[in-house]
């Protein structure tokens, strides 16, 4: 933190409305000072400082030589995420970027690289982890209260973000379910892919075979062929030897139920939580936890490392399905 105040000096890389999703959850904690946004449009930057009080820039360097804050927060288009978080790693500020972390590996080998050679805290926002199903989730598995995880099976899509890369839903927005897939059942140790392109636009239907490290198998459908309006557009199962559990669009509903047992236990925010069945809250959760291990001197708690993991995998995808065969991928160092 700076020596002059007690709070956090953060400035904000981004002014779109993700981007206010940033600013919202840093101006609402109470040992943050949120001071700045650059934006690409002066206009559109103008208006975001303004809603939330913040000096408005169009230039990253130049905010940061000004401002010199103590934390960055970055959300941008998703093609767009290389030259500006370069920029801010080599001017040697810790920083969260938005997923993906980049379309290409060796920026996002580059990008990791950099932030490395400077010992800098580098995170990323995969903040479906930190729904309320998700967590659930996750302590079931570490419970043990599924068993031996035998299989998995994701599913996630809705409308087209307009994009000219041809695998902009594989990289874009189903890299939650590969974060999310080896968050919970361990390494993807090979993957086959199917893609379809019958809409236009690259493809925007995937859907890939998964082995896991531990043996497990999996699935995984992901889409852009469909609508986010529709019920379960998100269903994630895994399967064990003693139970099984069930996550309803993402932060809707957790069921877990025993093997043999025709009543489950189930969880879904009651008529006063707001907060849980948001999904913009998930971000709030995620944040607050970035902002408490980096007070700490810890490690992000989701590291970029992660996002290069998900593009490792995606690339692997197109890999296979480009080639009609099994690809096998190495063992992630630890993310």
């Amino acid at each position: 933190m700076s020596a002059a105040s007690p709070k956090l000096k953060v400035c904000l890389v981004g002014a779109g409305q993700w981007g206010r999703q940033h600013a919202r959850v840093f101006s609402q904690r109470e040992d943050v000072a949120l001071c700045a946004v650059a934006g690409r449009t002066l206009e559109k930057t103008q208006a975001r400082a303004a809603e939330f009080g913040l000096r408005a820039y169009t230039n990253v360097t130049e905010m940061l030589d000004r401002e010199r804050p103590d934390f960055v927060s970055l959300s941008l288009p998703n093609l767009e995420h290389f030259g500006a978080t370069l920029e801010v790693i080599q001017a040697g500020y810790p920083l969260l970027v938005e997923k993906p972390l980049v379309f290409d590996l060796e920026e996002a080998d580059r990008l990791l690289a950099e932030a490395e050679r400077r010992g800098l805290f580098f995170a990323i926002n995969f903040n479906h982890r930190y729904a309320k199903p998700l967590r659930l989730a996750r302590q079931a598995i570490e419970d043990g209260r599924l068993g031996e995880i035998t299989h998995a099976i994701w599913r996630f899509g809705g409308e087209a973000n307009v994009s000219p890369h041809p695998h902009a839903n594989l990289i874009e927005t189903q890299c939650h379910g590969f974060d999310q897939l080896e968050h919970l059942c361990g390494p993807i140790r090979s993957v086959m892919a199917e893609m379809a392109d019958l809409t236009g636009g690259g493809y925007r239907t995937v859907v890939l075979a998964l082995r896991y490290a531990s043996g497990a198998a999996g699935s995984m459908t992901g889409t852009y062929d469909s609508s986010y309006a529709y019920q379960d557009t998100h269903h994630l199962e895994i399967n064990g030897t003693k139970g099984r559990l069930v996550v309803d669009d993402t932060v809707r509903r957790f069921t877990f139920q025993k093997a043999g047992e025709e009543t489950s236990e189930v969880w879904q925010a009651g008529y006063f939580n707001d907060f849980d069945r948001e999904f913009h809250r998930t971000f709030d959760v995620h944040l607050h936890a970035v902002l408490d291990a980096f007070k700490r001197g810890d490690q992000p708690p989701v590291h970029a490392r992660a996002g290069r993991r998900a593009l490792q995998l995606a690339w692997a995808a197109v890999e296979s399905f480009e080639s009609g065969k099994r690809v096998t991928l190495p063992l992630p160092v630890s993310v």
